[in-house]
């Protein structure tokens, strides 16, 4: 037996309007349900749960911990404005692939990402990292 994939995301959240308006609004997550405590959306084929919590943070957490979320390269520099002009960017990207790095209203950390897993490991080839090893 085997993880088939990643099922859904749930996040706390302090205020679940200002997070809805987020997911849909900006990231254009597609909202499917919501309830006062609470509401589902879609993200291509992962399902989102925000979850009001009282004891939710509003700051990020200090380590490298984040989501990070796909959309096509032509889409990218549209998205990116928009993350710029509505979020707190808290990383400038290294590594391979068009990428912000930003925090939702609530502190999580969450990455917007064009590239995939192959052009990551294609990258990794070329210049490999110390200790790197393919188990292709």
């Amino acid at each position: 037996m085997t993880v088939s994939g990643l099922n859904h995301i749930t996040l706390a959240t302090s205020e679940l309007d200002r997070s809805v308006i987020f997911y849909r609004d900006v990231l254009g997550c597609r909202l499917r349900a919501k309830w006062s405590a609470g509401a589902y959306l879609e993200m291509g084929e992962v399902w989102l749960c925000l979850s009001l919590d009282p004891a939710a943070r509003v700051e990020p957490h200090p380590d490298y911990t984040h989501l990070a979320l796909s959309t096509a390269p032509e889409a990218f520099a549209e998205m990116k404005d928009r993350l710029t002009a509505s979020a707190r960017i808290w990383k400038d990207n290294r590594s391979e692939g068009d990428s912000v790095y930003f925090l939702d209203p609530d502190g999580h950390k969450l990455e917007l990402h064009s590239g995939t897993l192959d052009s990551r490991l294609a990258a990794m080839r070329k210049n490999p990292p110390q200790g790197y090893e393919a188990f292709d």
